[in-house]
């Protein structure tokens, strides 16, 4: 397959992109042929999801005249390696070669609309109607060619773009039917997908498209857009997110020769055709700041959102709590605490933007172009069709890029200047603005037998959302609340917060996984034994088993000394299992994961390279929320300027990671992007347990805070 830049489609609205009439896509596309393709007639997707979305929208796909396959969507390309998989899809389909798929993403002139790229929906929501896509150009090729070689479909076969009459020697390819015609063709009724068992593409393992300009540093990312005249913008920013700026004295950076210093609200810049003279221009700028006190830290936290909720819900309930109580031998209260946590991406928040032909045109790192566009036409007060959003590579996003702070920045100055505009946020900035994962309290009580059988749970989150907190272990009385602020009122986290990978069931698995092992231990149970005992879904039996058993799970009664650990859980349609194996320095209290197992029922997997490095990547990333990533802050302050004093990941902390896709082509494909970290920090809590008899109930599971859980 060509490796191109950043160039894909999705399906998630039936207009063809905003601002780009039928008339203007044929003309903008030239000779080919462009399939039309209706969500609402594709029964693949769950009704939840598709109630969500407009009742159509379009897919396209275009047959070039040389014979390459375009696909257009607003879905982005962040690191997941949907380009690859994506591609697959439609080669799978379509019957084409693999190598001549060129997937365009991202770009709101050229793609359909997409509310964005988030929730692991790529795969399990837009690829179905892809493949449906797919399918149907196939068909209308097929259609084509019979006309043209005088027979019926029935006696047409077709390979890699090129269809052929049985029995005889004549054939034609794609590009010869495609040639010079300009048509949008649908079918009155939807071809069926190709079946398991003709698979040439799907479910075969393809290294990332992008993966050779990646590593020799040939991608462009926002930040490495180049225009004649670029000025680079160093923006004035507030010692506190609840500050105010009273004023700020611009005469002296005024005075520096070439810098163009740019007043607009509250927003005050210096740029500059070189970045350092920028910056030396914003240290001359005397600003006088007006900064509510406010005392809240790391450790006050919990407190203040336990006592400042004001909207509950009942998220699941059922039987009676008092009966199961009243049934239970033992009961069980945790209270469970999880701290702030940064996305800290590769790549920081960055955009350009330049007014060309009184268009305002936007590169921005970021998972929502479509809403990229909205925002800055309503900011800047123009039309939607005068704004374009160009995709470029998206360097790390977890949640954190569909927040866009830094295109309006860039956009805002840019028309204000009237000069191609890069904002690139520094690291410190980054930290300062970043929507962090929120900071959470989980209180837990629940009961269980003589028997080793759960008879209630009673689940209370505050502040982290329900996503993860679902009971599907066999309690017959439960209930389940959460307590958040109510829409329009004041907000309580003192820091932005915002979607972080599986927002929520990072938490929430946590404090589930670690309340069943507390539970286990009380019944004097293994484990593995106890979960089982306490389970009916037969795909997260099959899953726990499949990880034992890769595992070499020998029965423990914990704490044995071996640093074993065992977790589940469930995110974006995927049953996932963990075991793990840790030590810990009774000294220190510093933990080295040893191994990891993880075993995922994630349906039929398109590329199963992509999705067993999906599987290592959240593996990696959640050993830092569940060991290091703490925020520390007063009021509205972060305290971290730099990875100096945030520790993330590093390359000495990568245990043994061992993965399992069970084999199940006939299923539909689920999210691959997050379940496998939803559990990590269950896992490593469960086997530090097993290790030292420590169960530390707050994350990070710091060297400290395991070390007091030893005393």
């Amino acid at each position: 397959m060509k490796e191109t830049q950043n160039k894909v489609i999705d399906i998630e609205d039936r207009n063809i992109p905003s601002g780009l009439s039928r008339r203007s896509f044929i003309k903008r596309f030239g000779g080919g042929l462009v399939i039309a393709v209706s969500i609402a007639d594709f029964s693949a997707l769950s009704a939840a999801v598709t109630q969500s979305l407009p009742k159509d929208f379009n897919a396209f796909v275009k047959i070039a005249e040389d014979g390459k396959v375009f696909c257009y969507t607003g879905k982005i390309e962040m690191g997941q390696g949907v380009n690859t998989s994506l591609a697959q899809m439609i080669a799978e389909e379509l019957d084409v070669k693999y190598e001549d798929v060129e997937m365009v993403m991202g770009d709101t002139d050229l793609c359909p609309y997409d509310r964005g790229t988030w929730g692991s929906l790529t795969t399990r929501v837009f690829g179905p109607a892809l493949r449906s896509a797919g399918a149907e150009a196939r068909a209308i090729l097929l259609q084509m060619a019979a006309e043209k070689l005088g027979t019926e479909v029935a006696d047409l076969s077709v390979n890699d773009g090129v269809i052929s009459k049985k029995g005889s020697s004549g054939s034609i390819t794609y590009a010869e039917l495609t040639q010079g015609q300009k048509i949008i063709k649908s079918l009155k009724g939807k071809p069926k997908l190709k079946s398991p068992s003709e698979f040439k593409v799907i479910g075969k393992s393809r290294k990332r498209v992008d993966g050779r300009s990646k590593v020799t540093g040939g991608a462009k990312y926002a930040g490495d857009i180049r225009i004649d005249n670029l000025h680079y913008a160093k923006i004035l920013r507030p010692p506190s997110l609840e500050s105010k700026l009273i004023s700020a004295d611009l005469a002296e950076a005024r005075g520096i020769d070439g810098v163009v210093v740019i007043e607009d609200g509250d927003l005050v810049a210096a740029l500059h055709t070189y970045p350092e003279v920028a910056d030396k221009a914003l240290r001359t700028i005397k600003a006088k700041w007006d900064t509510p006190k406010n005392d809240l830290d790391e450790n006050s936290i919990f407190d203040h959102l336990v006592k400042n909720h004001s909207y509950t819900r009942v998220n699941e309930e059922a039987g009676n709590l008092a009966k199961g109580e009243e049934a239970s031998d033992q009961l069980i209260e945790s209270r469970f605490l999880d701290g702030y946590v940064a996305h800290a991406p590769m790549e920081p928040h960055s955009a350009t933007a330049v007014v060309e032909d009184g268009r305002m045109v936007v590169w921005a790192s970021t998972q929502n172009p479509f809403g990229v566009k909205s925002e800055l036409a309503g900011v800047l007060g123009m039309k939607e069709e005068d704004v374009l959003v160009k995709q470029a590579y998206v360097g790390g996003g977890f949640g954190g890029k569909s927040r866009n702070g830094q295109a309006v920045e860039a956009a805002r100055l840019a028309k204000k200047s009237n000069l191609p505009v890069q904002v690139a946020w520094t690291r410190q900035e980054e930290f300062f603005y970043d929507h962090y994962r929120p900071a959470a309290v989980i209180d837990i009580k629940s009961g269980i037998t003589q028997e080793g059988k759960i008879q209630f749970w009673d689940y209370n989150v505050y502040f982290a959302g329900s996503r993860g907190a679902d009971v599907w272990y066999d309690i017959p009385n439960h209930q389940v609340k959460s307590y958040s602020r109510g829409r329009g009122e004041a907000r309580v986290h003192p820091l932005n917060t915002g979607s972080w990978r599986a927002p929520g069931n990072n938490t929430n698995s946590f404090a589930r996984e670690s309340q069943i092992d507390i539970m286990a231990v009380k019944a004097g149970m293994d484990p593995l034994e106890f979960r089982l005992k306490n389970l009916k879904d037969p795909r997260m039996i099959r899953t726990l088993k499949a990880c034992a058993d890769k595992f070499g799970w020998k029965p423990i009664k914990s704490p044995s000394g071996k640093g074993y650990g065992i977790a589940c859980g469930t995110d974006a349609g995927t049953y996932v299992a963990e075991m793990a194996e840790v030590e810990v320095d009774k000294e220190t209290g510093e933990v080295k994961v040893i191994r990891v197992v993880c075993v995922q029922d994630m349906g039929l997997v398109i590329n199963p390279q992509g999705a067993t490095i999906q599987v290592e990547g959240c593996i990696n990333m959640g050993l830092g929320y569940a060991l290091k990533e703490d925020i520390k802050f007063k009021g509205g302050a972060s305290s971290h300027k730099s990875f100096g004093n945030y520790d993330i990941p590093r390359f000495s902390w990568v245990p043994k990671v061992e993965t399992v896709l069970l084999d199940l082509p006939d299923e539909p494909s689920q999210g691959g992007g997050e379940p496998a970290i939803v559990v990590v920090g269950g896992v490593l809590a469960n086997a530090i347990y097993d290790a030292v008899g420590a169960r530390v109930y707050q994350l990070p599971m710091t060297p400290e805070r395991i070390k007091a859980a030893m005393v």
